[in-house]
């Protein structure tokens, strides 16, 4: 089995995100860049999956410039055995990426794709079931839980009312989430090795896609502040303030 793992370069979640002074997005000069959490997971997942025997070869793939690829060495270094970087100005929109992402999966004929469920800078989590759906395979969200059983794969996902199950014949695109495992600690002589590994380098026309971005960001901004809560002296004011509130008030 072959597994692929697309990894996003975001801005680090222990970061104070800021708006550009001219709303035109986030300031990320000067700022820690890790890998998503979401997709980190999944690395270890795959490589999990390699060492016991189930998985043959696990490979990531970012998009982006050349900075990106200290997210691809990061996964190297938590165990990958090789990485694509295919070559964009910036993040693609999530359609352009899913369909990159269609031309590599049949490109490295992989078997299993596992991808975060989200990426916490757009929280959109929409690349996996729009892949999903590009490739006509089945597909599983927030994935928590997972066992390789033959050619299919037995997940637990979390559900409106509590934990779903599932099986799915293989291959099938799941979208995990961070409760799936813990990534392991990177070593050192690991971190050395990965400086050294090649990664393969592809632009959107060697896919015969194209990374065009598709959507135009109007305006970013800070989020409101938040106003100050209120003391009330008896729970009767308490209701009445309730009451108030536009989604409870009386028609």
């Amino acid at each position: 089995m072959h597994i692929l793992v697309p990894v996003k370069r975001v801005i680090d979640y222990n970061v104070k995100v800021r708006c550009k002074s001219d709303g035109s997005g986030v300031e990320t000069a000067g700022v820690k860049m890790s890998a998503n959490p979401f997709d980190e997971v999944a690395v270890e997942q795959a490589v999990r999956l390699r060492e016991q025997g189930i998985a043959k070869k696990v490979t990531v793939v970012a998009f982006g410039p050349a900075v990106v690829a200290d997210v691809l060495r990061n996964a190297i270094a938590l165990g990958a055995d090789a990485a694509i970087r295919v070559e964009t100005d910036g993040n693609p929109d999530p359609v352009a990426e899913a369909r990159l992402l269609k031309a590599i999966v049949e490109r490295e004929a992989a078997d299993l794709v596992l991808c975060g469920k989200q990426a916490i800078d757009d929280d959109l989590g929409s690349t996996g079931p729009m892949l999903a759906g590009l490739l006509g395979w089945p597909q599983a969200v927030s994935v928590n839980g997972l066992a390789i059983d033959g050619g299919s794969a037995k997940v637990s996902c979390d559900g409106d009312a509590g934990i779903d199950r599932f099986e799915l014949e293989l291959p099938a695109v799941l979208s995990v989430d961070l409760r799936l495992c813990d990534p392991r600690n990177i070593t050192l002589p690991a971190m050395m090795k990965a400086k050294k590994a090649p990664i393969a380098a592809l632009i959107a026309s060697d896919l015969g896609g194209s990374a065009a971005v598709r959507s135009d960001v109007v305006r970013v901004s800070e989020p409101a502040a938040r106003q100050p809560g209120v003391r009330v002296a008896s729970t009767d004011e308490l209701i009445a303030r309730l009451r108030e509130l536009p989604a409870l008030r009386a028609a």
